[in-house]
């Protein structure tokens, strides 16, 4: 009854992890493929506009449009992202508890059975021996980076834009399009962060990986 239970659980966890990687990757594909579509349009409005003040106004209301949709695919990236680390750890756990209930099958196992941060590296794939570099290497190849360096580019085409409607000299247009960046993307790191944080502080492993210390992680 015990590994009926858990098995139940196992899979549940696995088809909740699986939807969440799906659900990230239709609305990476939405965004994505809403703002080719507004590049192109972009294109067409501007070569027969000429690039001029009905050009400028077309981009500021189109461009928001699609920065609300960046946004949105953003957070709810990071929301999917959460929960599979919740999935991750729960399915080491269930792990951990099938070893304690046939110790001999630990070497058939690929995936950790432990619930701290190195355990859970494992199970999503990060490779060993790198430390915290690894860790940050795998969320700049990830789909919510890729979509927050995006986002932060349509916030400096807005402000780029904006200024450019209202005559601003070339220099200041390239100073407020610079700034929309920098500024887009460091909130964008400080949300990732604040959500790291709050993850490490509610994760109090049951089954820590043997040798492991704070700065594996």
């Amino acid at each position: 009854m015990r590994l009926q239970i858990l098995s139940t659980e196992h899979w549940s966890l696995l088809a909740s992890r699986s939807l969440a990687w799906n659900e990230s990757f239709s609305r990476a594909g939405m965004f994505l493929t809403t703002l080719s579509g507004a590049i192109v349009a972009l294109g067409l409005v501007g070569g027969a506009t000429g690039f001029g003040d009905a050009f400028t106004l077309f981009a500021l209301v189109i461009l928001p449009v699609v920065l609300f949709i960046g946004v949105a695919t953003w957070i709810r990236l990071g929301a999917s992202n959460y929960h599979e680390a919740l999935c991750v750890i729960g399915m080491n756990r269930i792990r951990a508890a099938y070893l304690q209930l046939a110790p001999d099958l630990d070497r058939y196992f690929v995936m950790s059975a432990h619930d701290d941060f190195p355990g859970i590296g494992v199970t999503m794939g990060v490779q060993p021996g790198g430390g915290r570099g690894f860790w940050l290497l795998q969320m700049l190849a990830g789909t919510p980076t890729v979509v927050a360096i995006l986002d932060s580019v349509l916030v400096a085409a807005i402000a780029a834009i904006a200024a450019l409607h209202f005559r601003a000299p070339p220099a200041t247009i390239i100073l407020v399009g610079v700034a929309g960046f920098v500024i887009a993307l460091a909130v964008s790191r400080w949300y990732v962060q604040r959500g790291i944080d709050q993850l490490q502080a509610g994760l109090h492993p049951l089954f820590p990986t043997p040798g492991a210390n704070r700065s594996d992680s």
